[in-house]
């Protein structure tokens, strides 16, 4: 793997890096801003529960049935385009579900946003990536951070426009004529030329061996970290759908919560999810990514564990915010590792973690839900420390402290 070294950033550098910092803002705004406008849409559709699941799950769908196209696009047109042009697309999935008059063209829309928002994923990723690089340093939690803030903007903005009585295909055309302009201007300023294998390929290449034997060490090597990436980025996802998904449903049902105390454990969740990013980076750098991750999956662990061992209200909502923080660098460290593996091609490491990561959130909500069902959603929720002490046995496949 290839080691950063520090140096200066350029005029060009800072900007490409205020341009990567739109990109994630654009892609947390712009899904957000539909998110609230589901119960109306539910309405004026007049479906079901049952119809209405099987239609939002086409987002995800899509996600996992694009995911993989990531890579090949990324190498032929470049990370920024891509980036800049799956904005585009998903900004008009969104507004086409936004204006959909049937379950068919609303699912349909969704597929395509889906699809979009994770190709658009990897892409800003992969040049957030390359920026790093520039940097020398970690920068790439801040840039999952700032993602964090686009979320909020969007959701606020759909209540704004919803307190304003505001059509959704007034609101969403103005969302996603906002942030599709601004990540068309983010691109001007983005780093030129095609994104270029990562370097330090030869790590571990000298001493006589033949090629052949070589390639196959290096080979099992890579496909054992990668199978490690993925699952660290999982236990990463994991966690955040249990804020998503059943802190509010837990605090509320078991520990006889209101309804205001249990909105508090997502919120905990979230909250100190942004926290560790905004300060990720640097604990990164003076750590390691091996350091930060192993102890933040024995957070997430030990919080989330006392929280279920005695469970009590205030407890776990530390314990949510406990699990949030652990987390917080998983994903964007995950992403890392795998954009600098060698022997693959530019952007393939990164494409396959964030497919199987996404496969691994689709599939968790049934699972916990399952699981919740036969034992209780206190059994249910064991997933989080257990993802943490996952974490804990897998960091070894990351990067040490720089010495």
């Amino acid at each position: 793997m290839t080691v950063d070294v520090l140096q200066q950033p350029t005029r060009a550098d800072r900007r490409a890096r205020a341009a990567v910092a739109v990109l994630f803002l654009t892609n947390g705004a712009l899904f957000a801003n539909l998110l609230p406008r589901y119960p109306q849409i539910k309405a004026d559709l007049g479906i079901g529960n049952a119809a209405y699941g099987l239609a939002v799950a086409a987002f995800p769908t899509g996600a996992i049935a694009a995911g993989l196209a990531a890579g090949v696009l990324v190498r032929r047109l470049g990370s920024a385009r891509v980036a800049v042009a799956g904005t585009l697309l998903t900004g008009a999935g969104v507004l086409a579900a936004g204006l959909a008059d049937s379950v068919a063209v609303f699912a349909a829309a969704l597929f395509l946003a889906g699809a979009m928002d994770a190709i658009t994923d990897v892409a800003q990723n992969a040049h957030g990536l390359r920026v790093q690089r520039r940097y020398g340093r970690s920068i790439i939690n801040s840039f999952h951070a700032i993602w964090s803030i686009g979320a909020v903007t969007g959701g606020a903005m759909a209540a704004g426009a919803i307190a304003l009585d505001l059509s959704r295909g007034q609101h969403l055309l103005v969302s996603g004529v906002v942030f599709g302009t601004a990540a068309c201007a983010a691109l001007r300023h983005c780093l030129p030329g095609p994104d270029t294998e990562p370097a330090g390929e030869g790590e571990g290449a000298a001493g006589g061996d033949p090629r052949q034997e070589r390639n196959a060490t290096t080979s099992r090597r890579t496909v054992y970290v990668l199978t490690a990436l993925v699952l660290i980025a999982t236990a990463g996802t994991l966690v955040e759908d249990a804020g998503n998904s059943w802190a509010a449903l837990y605090l509320a049902d078991s520990l006889d919560a209101s309804v205001t105390l249990a909105a508090c454990g997502f919120i905990a969740l979230v909250g100190a999810q942004f926290v560790g990013r905004l300060i990720g980076d640097r604990l990164v750098d003076r750590f390691g990514q091996r350091q930060v991750a192993r102890a933040g999956g024995a957070v997430a662990a030990a919080g989330m564990g006392l929280a279920l061992a005695v469970p009590t209200v205030p407890g776990t909502v530390l314990g949510f915010a406990a699990a949030g923080f652990g987390v917080a660098t998983l994903v964007p460290a995950a992403m890392h590792e795998a954009d600098e593996l060698p022997g693959l091609k530019p952007g393939s490491g990164l494409t396959i973690v964030s497919w199987l990561m996404r496969l691994g959130f689709l599939c968790s909500p049934p699972v916990v839900g399952l699981v919740a069902d036969a034992a209780g959603l206190r059994t249910g929720l064991l997933v989080v420390p257990l993802a943490g002490l996952l974490v804990v046995l897998l960091a070894g496949v990351l990067r040490p402290r720089r010495r």
